[in-house]
């Protein structure tokens, strides 16, 4: 094996670590038990959100809300929207909801390959800190959330099952068969560390340097999995809920969305988890809503047909209130003085910006929350669309790390200010 390769691997016990992935998996410190708890939340509606009802006619403070916007309205001065932003190079109709969080480009091309998601990047470094790194949770399949190699994380649609995850203890054995797999993990990175410091006595200088990040990376490997020893060795919160029962009737959206809901509310409120996905897949189907009567993926392609139009927009104002009703539980929500919402950034919108075309530019996206300055309005280029990615610095950014680029773009987002 040649040791100076890009594809040089370390294997132990049949586990394979490849050395460039971890050179690019250097985590910052983890956060100090008296930092402030900041968390993210990411929300795709895969099916689009009409843009005349949801982008105001003005920028600045100074706006008027458009219909959508009006249904969260006691929030106004907690959230920013943003239009005339989109993903460089992601097109591909449906298929760039898996780079809503990625943005990586093409993912309608033969030999697409995805790369990390901003929960992902962002647990991989902080995730630690609580009992479950992230959530992945989605209506129906898929999910939102890739690994650093580009594999979609598997997203959960039951709520049943997020709550017994979340809250419901496994029996004994369970238990001490999980330890026991985590031990094993950490014996398999003693035998892959003294395979890499044989290894070192053979490279020069700069293969050194990268032999010592490895050995970080490792490191910070080991921390992870101490950490979720002690997790599991801790019994789960207690919440005063009874457990939810799925909804199995996919026509009933709005309760499947708000069942959601729940459970993402509850797994902030315990700190059970700070990085959590939702992907609102939409359906093939009539939803069961008063004054539907039409399929909902039908309607998001409404070729600017009035009655089309006109059923979407209720479809489209009952994901709008769901989503208020999940701001109202943060913000109702009190943690040391300050309120949920003011410590979780919650993204919310598109990967399509006009869901009757396939049209992935002009992406409608809501940041609320999280400490920002909000209750603006920041309109960009319709034509010439800004880079996105700048968002997810700033996010990136105000959950601590030091970070300056996203995917293929540097640097934070104009106009978007923490407080």
């Amino acid at each position: 094996m040649n040791a100076h390769s890009r594809r040089t691997f370390l294997r132990a016990s049949g586990v394979a670590v490849g050395l460039p992935l971890l050179n690019a998996m250097q985590p910052t410190a983890f956060a100090a038990d008296t930092a402030p708890r900041r968390r993210m939340v990411a929300i795709n509606v895969g099916l689009g959100l009409h843009i005349p009802n949801i982008v105001p006619k003005r920028a600045g403070r100074d706006y008027d809300l458009p219909p959508y916007l009006k249904v969260i309205e006691e929030f106004r001065d907690e959230f920013t929207f943003i239009s005339g932003a989109s993903h460089p190079g992601v097109g591909g109709g449906h298929f760039s909801g898996k780079s809503f969080l990625t943005a990586a480009k093409h993912p309608n091309s033969a030999g697409f390959k995805n790369s990390i998601s901003l929960d992902q990047l962002a647990a991989e470094q902080l995730g630690a800190e609580t009992r479950f790194s992230s959530l992945s949770l989605t209506i129906s399949s898929p999910g939102l959330s890739w690994s650093r190699s580009g594999v979609e994380v598997p997203a959960e649609s039951h709520p049943s099952r997020v709550f017994q995850r979340l809250f419901l203890d496994g029996k004994p054995n369970e238990k001490a068969r999980q330890i026991q797999r985590l031990r094993d993990g950490q014996s398999v990175l003693d035998v892959v560390k003294e395979q890499a410091r044989r290894m070192e006595r053979r490279l020069g200088g700069r293969d050194r340097d990268k032999i010592d990040q490895y050995f970080s990376a490792v490191r910070e490997a080991e921390k992870r999995l101490v950490k979720a020893q002690a997790w599991e060795r801790r019994p789960k919160p207690k919440v005063d809920v009874e457990p939810p029962r799925d909804q199995l009737d996919r026509t009933r959206m709005l309760q499947r969305i708000t069942l959601m809901y729940d459970m993402m509310h509850l797994a902030i409120e315990t700190d059970s988890t700070r990085f959590i996905t939702f992907y609102d897949t939409g359906m093939n189907a009539v939803p069961y809503i008063p004054g539907v009567d039409t399929d909902y993926h039908m309607l998001s392609h409404h070729g600017k047909d009035p009655a089309k139009i006109a059923q979407l927009t209720i479809v489209e104002i009952e994901i709008m209130k769901a989503f208020a009703g999940f701001l109202k539980k943060l913000s109702g929500s009190d943690e040391d003085g300050s309120s949920l919402l003011d410590n979780t950034m919650v993204l919310f919108g598109s990967n399509l910006g006009n869901a009757s075309s396939h049209d992935t530019k002009n992406m409608p996206i809501i940041l609320a929350g999280g400490g920002f300055d909000h209750g603006q309005h920041l309109a960009f280029d319709q034509q010439n669309n800004y880079a996105l990615p700048k968002l997810y610095v700033s996010m990136l950014q105000r959950l601590g790390l030091e970070m300056d680029t996203f995917a293929s773009c540097t640097g934070t987002m104009d106009g978007l200010k923490m407080l």
